[in-house]
Protein backbone atom coordinates (compact mmCIF):
# COMPACT_ATOMS: atom_id res chain seq x y z
CA UNK A 1 0.00 0.00 0.00
CA UNK A 2 1.51 3.92 -0.92
CA UNK A 3 0.48 6.08 1.90
CA UNK A 4 1.48 9.95 1.37
CA UNK A 5 0.51 10.15 5.38
CA UNK A 6 2.86 12.38 7.32
CA UNK A 7 3.93 12.82 10.45
CA UNK A 8 4.27 15.50 12.55
CA UNK A 9 8.18 14.94 13.63
CA UNK A 10 10.52 16.05 11.58
CA UNK A 11 13.94 17.93 10.78
CA UNK A 12 15.72 20.11 7.85
CA UNK A 13 18.14 22.78 7.68
CA UNK A 14 19.00 24.83 4.66
CA UNK A 15 22.41 27.10 4.54
CA UNK A 16 22.95 30.22 2.30
CA UNK A 17 25.49 32.65 1.93
CA UNK A 18 25.02 36.28 1.76
CA UNK A 19 28.12 38.30 0.76
CA UNK A 20 30.14 38.21 3.59
CA UNK A 21 27.77 36.02 5.82
CA UNK A 22 26.11 32.63 5.64
CA UNK A 23 22.57 31.76 6.74
CA UNK A 24 21.88 28.82 8.43
CA UNK A 25 17.71 28.41 8.50
CA UNK A 26 16.86 25.08 10.99
CA UNK A 27 13.20 23.66 11.23
CA UNK A 28 12.55 21.03 13.84
CA UNK A 29 8.93 19.67 14.75
CA UNK A 30 7.10 16.96 16.87
CA UNK A 31 3.61 16.20 17.82
CA UNK A 32 0.92 19.41 18.55
CA UNK A 33 -2.65 19.35 18.72
CA UNK A 34 -3.01 22.13 16.31
CA UNK A 35 0.30 23.91 14.52
CA UNK A 36 2.36 26.17 17.33
CA UNK A 37 5.00 28.16 15.31
CA UNK A 38 8.20 29.18 17.57
CA UNK A 39 10.94 31.69 16.17
CA UNK A 40 14.45 31.83 16.98
CA UNK A 41 15.87 34.70 14.66
CA UNK A 42 19.51 35.87 14.59
CA UNK A 43 19.32 39.88 15.82
CA UNK A 44 18.59 41.96 13.25
CA UNK A 45 16.38 39.76 11.43
CA UNK A 46 13.00 40.39 13.64
CA UNK A 47 10.84 42.28 10.20
CA UNK A 48 11.31 38.17 8.89
CA UNK A 49 9.36 36.41 11.89
CA UNK A 50 5.80 37.14 10.10
CA UNK A 51 7.15 36.42 6.95
CA UNK A 52 8.57 33.11 8.10
CA UNK A 53 5.49 32.06 9.78
CA UNK A 54 3.43 32.67 7.13
CA UNK A 55 5.04 30.27 4.77
CA UNK A 56 5.42 27.63 7.47
CA UNK A 57 1.61 27.88 7.85
CA UNK A 58 1.22 27.46 4.11
CA UNK A 59 2.70 24.25 4.35
CA UNK A 60 1.68 22.98 7.53
CA UNK A 61 -1.51 22.26 9.40
CA UNK A 62 -0.03 20.40 12.46
CA UNK A 63 2.46 19.88 15.19
CA UNK A 64 5.03 22.35 16.95
CA UNK A 65 7.46 23.49 15.13
CA UNK A 66 10.29 25.23 15.74
CA UNK A 67 12.26 27.57 13.33
CA UNK A 68 15.90 28.97 14.17
CA UNK A 69 17.74 31.33 11.65
CA UNK A 70 21.30 32.35 12.66
CA UNK A 71 23.91 34.54 10.74
CA UNK A 72 27.80 33.87 10.94
CA UNK A 73 29.62 36.54 9.73
CA UNK A 74 33.57 36.40 8.23
CA UNK A 75 35.94 39.04 8.12
CA UNK A 76 35.79 41.92 10.90
CA UNK A 77 32.76 41.52 11.86
CA UNK A 78 32.82 40.74 15.79
CA UNK A 79 36.77 41.83 16.36
CA UNK A 80 37.65 42.27 19.76
CA UNK A 81 40.45 44.61 20.29
CA UNK A 82 42.24 46.15 23.28
CA UNK A 83 41.39 50.07 24.03
CA UNK A 84 44.69 50.48 24.78
CA UNK A 85 44.16 54.40 26.81
CA UNK A 86 41.60 52.48 28.80
CA UNK A 87 44.22 49.99 29.65
CA UNK A 88 46.77 52.53 29.98
CA UNK A 89 44.43 53.95 32.49
CA UNK A 90 43.97 50.99 34.49
CA UNK A 91 46.94 50.16 35.00
CA UNK A 92 48.07 53.27 36.06
CA UNK A 93 45.29 53.26 38.54
CA UNK A 94 46.47 49.78 40.10
CA UNK A 95 50.44 50.56 40.79
CA UNK A 96 49.16 53.60 42.30
CA UNK A 97 46.84 52.00 44.65
CA UNK A 98 49.52 49.34 45.26
CA UNK A 99 51.53 52.17 47.23
CA UNK A 100 48.77 52.86 49.37
CA UNK A 101 46.81 49.29 50.25
CA UNK A 102 48.67 46.16 50.71
CA UNK A 103 46.46 43.80 48.75
CA UNK A 104 46.57 41.34 46.20
CA UNK A 105 47.20 42.85 42.39
CA UNK A 106 44.30 42.06 40.32
CA UNK A 107 44.72 39.05 37.62
CA UNK A 108 44.86 40.00 33.84
CA UNK A 109 40.83 38.16 33.12
CA UNK A 110 40.03 40.50 35.68
CA UNK A 111 41.25 43.16 34.11
CA UNK A 112 40.04 42.10 30.63
CA UNK A 113 36.82 42.24 32.66
CA UNK A 114 36.63 45.45 33.40
CA UNK A 115 34.30 48.17 31.58
CA UNK A 116 35.67 49.85 28.34
CA UNK A 117 39.31 47.83 28.47
CA UNK A 118 38.08 45.04 25.39
CA UNK A 119 36.27 46.49 22.75
CA UNK A 120 33.98 44.40 20.04
CA UNK A 121 34.15 46.05 16.81
CA UNK A 122 30.54 45.82 15.31
CA UNK A 123 29.91 44.62 12.26
CA UNK A 124 28.12 46.21 9.18
CA UNK A 125 24.16 45.45 9.21
CA UNK A 126 22.86 43.33 6.69
CA UNK A 127 21.33 44.74 3.99
CA UNK A 128 17.00 43.58 4.52
CA UNK A 129 16.63 44.13 1.17
CA UNK A 130 18.83 42.38 -0.66
CA UNK A 131 18.73 39.80 2.39
CA UNK A 132 15.20 39.24 1.66
CA UNK A 133 15.09 36.87 -1.60
CA UNK A 134 18.07 35.03 -0.17
CA UNK A 135 16.08 34.06 3.23
CA UNK A 136 12.90 33.36 1.99
CA UNK A 137 14.86 31.12 -0.76
CA UNK A 138 16.82 29.03 2.21
CA UNK A 139 13.22 28.59 4.31
CA UNK A 140 11.31 27.64 1.13
CA UNK A 141 14.76 24.74 0.84
CA UNK A 142 14.47 24.16 4.76
CA UNK A 143 10.38 23.38 4.67
CA UNK A 144 11.20 21.34 1.36
CA UNK A 145 13.22 18.92 3.67
CA UNK A 146 11.03 19.00 6.18
CA UNK A 147 8.05 18.09 4.68
CA UNK A 148 10.16 15.64 2.46
CA UNK A 149 11.34 14.38 6.27
CA UNK A 150 7.58 14.00 7.54
CA UNK A 151 6.12 11.94 4.88
CA UNK A 152 9.34 9.45 5.48
CA UNK A 153 8.39 8.73 8.92
CA UNK A 154 4.53 9.10 7.73
CA UNK A 155 5.59 6.31 5.86
CA UNK A 156 6.95 4.06 8.42
CA UNK A 157 4.06 4.77 10.63
CA UNK A 158 1.10 3.72 8.43
CA UNK A 159 3.01 0.46 8.38
CA UNK A 160 2.68 0.15 11.56
CA UNK A 161 -1.19 1.47 11.29
CA UNK A 162 -1.81 -0.88 8.63
CA UNK A 163 -0.64 -3.81 10.43
CA UNK A 164 -2.26 -3.03 13.55
CA UNK A 165 -5.75 -2.59 11.30
CA UNK A 166 -5.43 -5.75 9.73
CA UNK A 167 -5.08 -7.24 13.55
CA UNK A 168 -8.49 -5.36 14.28
CA UNK A 169 -9.96 -6.91 11.41
CA UNK A 170 -8.85 -10.13 12.29
CA UNK A 171 -10.24 -10.27 16.27
CA UNK A 172 -13.66 -8.63 14.44
CA UNK A 173 -14.24 -11.79 12.52
CA UNK A 174 -12.94 -14.03 15.29
CA UNK A 175 -15.88 -12.37 17.04
CA UNK A 176 -18.07 -12.95 14.33
CA UNK A 177 -17.67 -16.31 13.57
CA UNK A 178 -17.06 -17.63 17.64
CA UNK A 179 -19.97 -20.29 18.78
CA UNK A 180 -21.03 -18.49 21.53
CA UNK A 181 -22.62 -16.29 18.62
CA UNK A 182 -24.78 -18.89 17.27
CA UNK A 183 -28.18 -19.08 16.82
CA UNK A 184 -28.64 -22.38 19.31
CA UNK A 185 -26.42 -21.19 21.93
CA UNK A 186 -28.30 -17.83 21.76
CA UNK A 187 -31.70 -19.50 21.94
CA UNK A 188 -30.49 -21.66 24.96
CA UNK A 189 -29.59 -18.58 27.10
CA UNK A 190 -32.22 -16.48 26.16
CA UNK A 191 -33.99 -19.78 27.26
CA UNK A 192 -32.40 -19.84 30.45
CA UNK A 193 -33.08 -16.11 31.22
CA UNK A 194 -36.97 -16.30 30.17
CA UNK A 195 -37.21 -19.21 32.85
CA UNK A 196 -35.51 -17.15 35.51
CA UNK A 197 -38.08 -14.40 34.87
CA UNK A 198 -40.83 -17.73 34.93
CA UNK A 199 -39.86 -17.68 38.88
CA UNK A 200 -41.12 -14.55 39.50
CA UNK A 201 -45.11 -15.30 40.72
CA UNK A 202 -46.61 -12.11 39.68
CA UNK A 203 -44.56 -11.34 36.68
CA UNK A 204 -47.15 -10.32 33.43
CA UNK A 205 -47.11 -12.17 30.14
CA UNK A 206 -46.94 -8.43 28.48
CA UNK A 207 -43.65 -7.94 30.69
CA UNK A 208 -42.04 -11.44 30.30
CA UNK A 209 -42.09 -10.50 26.26
CA UNK A 210 -40.56 -7.35 27.19
CA UNK A 211 -37.77 -8.59 28.90
CA UNK A 212 -37.53 -11.28 26.51
CA UNK A 213 -36.83 -8.42 23.72
CA UNK A 214 -34.55 -6.71 25.84
CA UNK A 215 -32.65 -9.93 26.26
CA UNK A 216 -32.37 -10.96 22.96
CA UNK A 217 -31.16 -7.80 21.66
CA UNK A 218 -28.20 -7.68 24.19
CA UNK A 219 -27.10 -11.23 22.81
CA UNK A 220 -26.75 -9.74 19.38
CA UNK A 221 -23.64 -8.19 18.55
CA UNK A 222 -24.45 -8.03 14.86
CA UNK A 223 -24.90 -4.09 14.96
CA UNK A 224 -21.73 -3.87 16.48
CA UNK A 225 -19.92 -6.02 14.22
CA UNK A 226 -21.31 -4.09 11.23
CA UNK A 227 -19.78 -0.78 12.30
CA UNK A 228 -16.42 -2.55 13.41
CA UNK A 229 -16.04 -3.50 9.32
CA UNK A 230 -17.29 -0.14 8.27
CA UNK A 231 -14.97 1.88 10.22
CA UNK A 232 -12.02 -0.65 9.79
CA UNK A 233 -12.86 0.10 6.02
CA UNK A 234 -12.82 3.78 6.81
CA UNK A 235 -9.42 4.00 8.36
CA UNK A 236 -7.95 1.78 5.18
CA UNK A 237 -9.68 4.12 2.69
CA UNK A 238 -8.02 7.28 5.18
CA UNK A 239 -4.24 5.25 5.42
CA UNK A 240 -4.51 5.41 1.23
CA UNK A 241 -5.69 9.38 1.20
CA UNK A 242 -3.05 12.17 1.06
CA UNK A 243 -3.67 15.58 2.76
CA UNK A 244 -3.68 15.47 7.02
CA UNK A 245 -5.99 12.91 8.29
CA UNK A 246 -4.39 12.45 12.13
CA UNK A 247 -7.88 13.53 13.36
CA UNK A 248 -9.90 11.99 11.52
CA UNK A 249 -7.99 8.92 12.47
CA UNK A 250 -7.84 9.71 15.83
CA UNK A 251 -11.75 9.71 16.10
CA UNK A 252 -12.12 6.42 14.15
CA UNK A 253 -10.20 4.81 16.71
CA UNK A 254 -12.75 6.51 19.40
CA UNK A 255 -15.33 4.96 17.45
CA UNK A 256 -13.69 1.53 17.06
CA UNK A 257 -13.18 1.80 21.28
CA UNK A 258 -16.91 2.09 21.25
CA UNK A 259 -18.08 -0.37 19.60
CA UNK A 260 -15.50 -2.76 21.39
CA UNK A 261 -16.91 -1.79 24.46
CA UNK A 262 -20.32 -2.70 23.60
CA UNK A 263 -19.43 -5.73 22.54
CA UNK A 264 -17.40 -6.50 25.59
CA UNK A 265 -20.63 -5.54 27.64
CA UNK A 266 -23.18 -7.78 25.16
CA UNK A 267 -20.82 -10.86 25.58
CA UNK A 268 -22.68 -13.66 26.56
CA UNK A 269 -19.59 -16.02 27.07
CA UNK A 270 -15.66 -15.75 28.76
CA UNK A 271 -14.18 -16.72 25.19
CA UNK A 272 -15.86 -13.39 23.17
CA UNK A 273 -15.38 -11.04 26.06
CA UNK A 274 -11.60 -12.24 25.85
CA UNK A 275 -11.79 -11.23 22.04
CA UNK A 276 -13.11 -8.16 22.98
CA UNK A 277 -10.59 -7.53 25.41
CA UNK A 278 -8.18 -8.11 22.81
CA UNK A 279 -9.26 -6.21 20.21
CA UNK A 280 -9.34 -2.71 22.84
CA UNK A 281 -5.92 -3.66 23.56
CA UNK A 282 -5.32 -3.54 19.82
CA UNK A 283 -7.56 -0.18 19.43
CA UNK A 284 -5.64 1.36 22.05
CA UNK A 285 -2.28 0.91 20.26
CA UNK A 286 -3.36 1.80 17.20
CA UNK A 287 -4.52 5.44 18.81
CA UNK A 288 -1.22 5.58 20.14
CA UNK A 289 0.45 5.37 17.29
CA UNK A 290 -2.48 7.73 15.23
CA UNK A 291 -0.89 10.84 17.71
CA UNK A 292 1.78 11.12 15.59
CA UNK A 293 0.27 11.67 12.41
CA UNK A 294 -0.56 15.08 10.58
Amino acid sequence: MTSRLASMTGYARSDAAFGAARLRVELKSVNGRGLDIRTRLAPGLDAFDIPLRQLLSQSLSRGSVNLSVSVERQGAAGAVTVNQAALDTVLAAIQSLAQRVDAQRPTLDGILALPGVLAVEEGKALDEEGLEPVLMAAAREAIAGLLKSRLEEGARIAEILSAQIDTIAALVEEADSHPARSRDTIAARLSQQVDALRQEADISPERLAQEALVLATKADIQEEIDRLRAHIAGARALLASAGPVGRRLDFLAQEFNREANTLCSKSNAVELTAIGLDLKAAIDQLREQVQNIE
